[in-house]
């Protein structure tokens, strides 16, 4: 019995490495369909996103019946409640990616990104996929050393989205619609790197049992 439980154990843990290989996949597909304009790959990581829905309330379902069912204490305790936030976010994440393949299916054929702002995209969604690679394997490994470089590294992805907003502020030759949609992208790919801060202090909690504040700016990221 004890090691059928460990073994559930292991499995949400799997889970929550699977639920961050479908969003990485998503990220690197939305922004592929975003800056090359490619429609039939918006239409795949709009399509897929139900999916990863799907394995967070499959996820939470075995976290919740392990609860109840093991009464789990400590660091057991720690990890089924910790999995329940970070599931959360994980599927956050998938959202923020299916929304910017929004994006490129709602300005399709049209540029979505003007050509100036391109590279900072890109290197927006770059730091954003290494955010949540980083994070995975601090939830594989309990890596707290990695974990608090997730948090540093986070601020370059910060400094892009206030560049960029600078820049569409003071220039002109922005359409309306290109305005909202710049607007909509930077935000979608900074909150890309808050989640993936949260997954990391998830597993400093899970590890240290150290509480979290009740909320935090740059931890506890609100609906969006």
């Amino acid at each position: 019995m004890r090691e059928a439980y460990q073994s559930d154990l292991r499995h949400i843990v799997d889970d929550l490495l699977d639920m961050a290989d479908l969003v990485g996949r998503a990220l690197e597909e939305a922004t592929q369909a975003l800056l090359e304009g490619d429609l039939a790959l918006a239409e795949r990581v709009i399509a897929a996103d139900p999916h990863i829905d799907r394995r967070q309330i499959d996820l939470d379902s075995k976290a919740v019946e392990l609860l109840a069912r093991q009464a789990p204490v400590a660091t057991d305790l720690r990890l089924l409640v910790a999995s329940l936030r970070m599931s959360s976010s994980l599927e956050r994440m998938g959202d923020l990616c299916a929304h910017v393949a929004l994006v490129a299916r709602r300005t399709h054929p049209e540029p979505a990104v003007p050509e100036q702002h391109r590279a900072q995209i890109a290197r927006m969604s770059e730091l954003g996929g290494i955010a949540l690679r980083d994070a995975a394997r601090v939830i594989a490994e309990r890596d707290l050393a990695l974990a608090a470089q997730v948090e540093k590294d986070d601020a370059e992805l910060d400094d892009l989205m206030l560049e960029v907003s600078r820049e569409i502020a003071r220039g002109d030759g922005y359409t309306n619609a290109q305005i909202v949609d710049l607007t909509l992208l930077i935000r979608f790919y900074e909150r890309l790197g808050d989640h993936a801060v949260s997954l990391v202090r998830r597993v400093g909690f899970l590890v240290t049992g150290d509480s979290l504040d009740a909320y935090h700016d740059g931890v506890d990221v609100p609906e969006f």
